[in-house]
């Protein structure tokens, strides 16, 4: 099936129909478009300013969230106390990290994008965990929340560890809510050293169908 062009109207074909990763391009990124790609296992990125690219990939990295990895240098970082965390008490702080972790690299963070998930933030469907040395931001990351599934969007780190022990704050708290799996949506050898794996798309549009039938948690998130 060819990569669908997107119009005005608020609908995504059917990933699963695709031999390719990229399903449709074009498009904006509207609450309503956004809220129904990530139903739909589908998330936005920019291949270039303007040009915005709808990704549902044949191999879906994720984290089952008792398959977290927790190193003993991870473990002894954490026995310190060394950091405290927090759920969305500094949303922006946590997206700018991001981009700036990402700025060599041509981040794909526009300032659209950041503008979309702030706004989803308000609406109380994006979240941020947020990993501090006392009154400093030293890491964190942010993603979506729909029905009991989390999508991964990015994490950054400016104190070594701090990204991994943000990550192992969220599946603690998700764990202890009853949730199965974290989107990390693409593979890399980070996530795998944590204890993310590869699976299929098919596989992957089948758990989150089942976890969407979960009512979504919106507004600020607490800790458990």
């Amino acid at each position: 099936m060819p990569i669908y062009l997107l119009n005005e109207n608020l609908w995504f074909p059917d990933a699963s129909k695709f031999e390719a990763d990229i399903v449709a391009v074009g498009g904006d990124l509207r609450q309503e478009r956004l809220i129904e790609a990530y139903r739909r296992g589908i998330f936005p990125w920019y291949g270039e300013p303007g040009n915005i690219q709808w990704w549902c990939p044949q191999e879906r990295c994720v984290l089952y969230v008792d398959e977290f990895r927790l190193s003993h240098s991870m473990r002894n970082t954490l026995n310190k106390k060394k950091f405290s965390f927090s759920f969305d008490r500094a949303f922006n702080l946590v997206i700018e990290g991001c981009r700036e972790g990402l700025r060599q690299e041509n981040t794909w963070i526009l300032d659209e994008m950041a503008e979309a998930y702030t706004l989803l933030h308000n609406n109380g469907i994006a979240h941020s965990v947020e990993v501090w040395e006392g009154d400093h931001l030293a890491g964190g990351l942010y993603g979506v929340s729909l029905g009991h599934i989390f999508f991964g969007e990015s994490m950054f780190s400016r104190v070594k560890d701090s990204s991994k022990a943000g990550l192992f704050f969220l599946v603690s708290e998700l764990h202890k809510r009853g949730w199965k799996m974290i989107d990390c949506q693409v593979h890399n050898d980070h996530l795998e050293s944590l204890g993310a794996r590869v699976i299929s798309r098919e596989i992957f549009l089948q758990v989150l169908k089942e976890e969407l039938n979960y009512p979504t948690i919106t507004g600020k998130w607490g800790v458990l």
